[in-house]
């Protein structure tokens, strides 16, 4: 083969150089995808969102930053806590509450490109993992809320490459910084909770395939757990002994393992929740428009059938090393790298299927987002590594659709994310965004009108979260409508951020000449006023 016909498949992905410089432009694409007209997309901050940037400006104000914090159902202190930092930087923004996200969610295409090329042994399964994860919708949309989820990628992914990168260059440190950041996932998630099957799993899996493991790498591991403990330890001493109630939240109540949710049907429900989570990534995915965009798949085309075929390859490659393990003591130290794939995709699915309420659920599934999208990259690998052997008619004719596949993928997705998800009225809906129009609203009323807003407890937050300082603003549930004083000579107005025309109506009522005023805009996000 000549020199100019080789250069047009191989070798640039082995320059460093030229692999930095690729990884760079993904890198910058997800950033940019990820803080691109954030103020506007999604519309609003949603009320679990503002409840976070609450606790976040409270601990700013008392100084009082959390391990764990009880309101909404408690919650794990650390992204609070970064968030509150964001917010001393960027303000009560809608920028200050989700540059934690907008950051971590960058920081996991970084480590997917890490581990995917540690496990692989090829920058270019990194590149192709990183760009999977850039232009994933699923991964786009959790980069944009302000939920804590969102570290649980960034922490499997550099916590697990860093471990990886220990076994190949049995250096201490490597396992000490692995353990270290694994130890901080307690601190991000509840879905991190069961990521130490993968793990144990991980452990039996080297012992198997790799002669004296054990005592070539006690130490190894010794430093491993160390790490993890210091890093854990706040948490841990907060679940088992200072507060043990809060290692219980809510998960129990929706649970399939809850003879009240179950009600006796156990396996019958398991397999229902079990085909949902699957089902998921490429027939019918999650309905909730804040996590995807329902009907569809939360993967797109290409991904979807990239992962299916990735996954049928690690089946069959996992029971064929099995087989060669035992039958032919044949010690393969690619079976580490299938079962830790395998392992880590299904006990991350165990968040999603034992819980019942909402499957499928891509966001308590979010833990599998990094090992989909490097299973993914299998197909792919598989194809340009073997483009070589192919004539050039037929090589350049695999080049095209190669290209127009990665084309597809990142225009599939982006513009799904930013126009059709973008001007839905459902996602208006879905993130409240009337909450922002009257956010908007009131701030355009002078600071000595009194503003009176009738609303529920969650949908407050949002408004609390955006005005923190603004004054003359009084809350009250529906119930309480009936006790607001109003005047002709009251500088006052009654907002209800909701059509509860029961309450409204009533509330007309009390003053028969208020004048009655709707607000909204095209997308249907509507508020009603009551003004003299």
């Amino acid at each position: 083969m000549k020199k100019d016909e080789k250069s047009l498949v191989t070798p640039w992905y082995k320059d460093k150089l030229m692999v930095a410089g690729a990884l760079l432009v993904i890198l910058l694409a997800a950033f940019t995808l990820r803080i691109s007209n954030i103020e506007n997309i999604p519309y609003s901050i949603f009320p679990d969102e503002a409840q976070n940037g609450i606790d976040a400006q409270n601990a700013n104000t008392t100084g009082q930053y959390k391990l764990f914090y009880e309101s909404n159902n408690g919650r794990e202190g650390l992204f609070i806590n970064i968030q509150a930092m964001s917010i001393k930087a960027f303000g009560n923004t809608t920028l200050g509450l989700k540059f934690p996200s907008i950051a971590f969610g960058t920081l996991a295409v970084l480590g997917v490109f890490l581990l995917a090329s540690e496990l692989f042994g090829s920058y270019l399964a990194g590149l192709i993992g990183a760009y999977l994860t850039t232009f994933s919708y699923w991964a786009i949309n959790f980069s944009r809320i302000g939920f804590r989820a969102i570290m649980l990628p960034f922490i499997l992914t550099f916590a697990f490459y860093f471990l990886f990168r220990g076994l190949r260059t049995k250096k201490l440190h490597d396992f000490i910084i692995a353990g270290f950041i694994y130890g901080l996932g307690l601190h991000t998630y509840i879905a991190f909770r069961v990521s130490p099957i993968v793990l144990i799993v991980l452990l039996i899996s080297l012992t198997i395939t790799r002669e004296k493991f054990l005592k070539n790498y006690w130490k190894h591991v010794l430093v491993f757990a160390v790490a993890m403990f210091i890093s854990a330890a706040p948490m841990l001493l907060d679940f088992f002994y200072w507060n043990p109630q809060h290692y219980a939240s809510r998960t129990s109540e929706i649970s399939i393992l809850n003879p009240a949710v179950n009600k006796g049907s156990l396996l019958p429900v398991l397999a229902k929740t079990f085909g949902l989570s699957l089902a998921k990534y490429n027939f019918w995915g999650d309905q909730n428009m804040r996590q995807n965009y329902p009907p569809y798949p939360i993967l797109n085309p290409i991904t979807g059938v990239a992962f299916l075929v990735g996954l049928i390859y690690i089946f069959t490659a996992f029971f064929h090393l099995l087989y060669k393990r035992f039958k032919k003591k044949v010690r393969d130290q690619k079976f580490d790298v299938y079962v830790f794939l395998l392992v880590w995709f299904f006990a991350l699915l165990i968040p999603e299927f034992l819980a019942y309420e909402g499957n499928p659920h891509a966001l308590r599934s979010i833990g599998t987002l990094p090992v989909v999208m490097i299973i993914s990259v299998l197909p792919f690998l598989w194809i340009i590594k073997k483009i070589n052997s192919f004539g050039n008619s037929f090589k350049i004719f695999i080049l095209s659709i190669l290209i127009a596949a990665f084309a597809f993928i990142a225009i599939f997705d982006t513009v799904k994310y930013f126009v059709f998800f973008a001007s839905s009225p459902a996602q208006h809906a879905a993130f409240e965004g009337n909450l922002k129009e009257v956010s908007n609203y009131v701030r355009l009323l002078p600071p000595e009108t009194q503003k009176n807003i009738v609303t529920g407890s969650m949908q407050r937050l949002t408004l609390q979260y955006l005005n923190p300082n603004l004054p003359n603003i009084t809350y009250f549930y529906p119930g309480q409508a009936a006790s607001i004083n109003l005047t002709h000579e009251s500088n006052a107005v009654i907002i209800f951020t909701n059509s509860d025309w029961e309450t409204i109506n009533a509330t007309r009522n009390l003053f028969p000449d208020i004048t009655f005023e709707q607000r909204n805009n095209k997308f249907e996000d509507t508020f009603y006023i009551l003004k003299y």
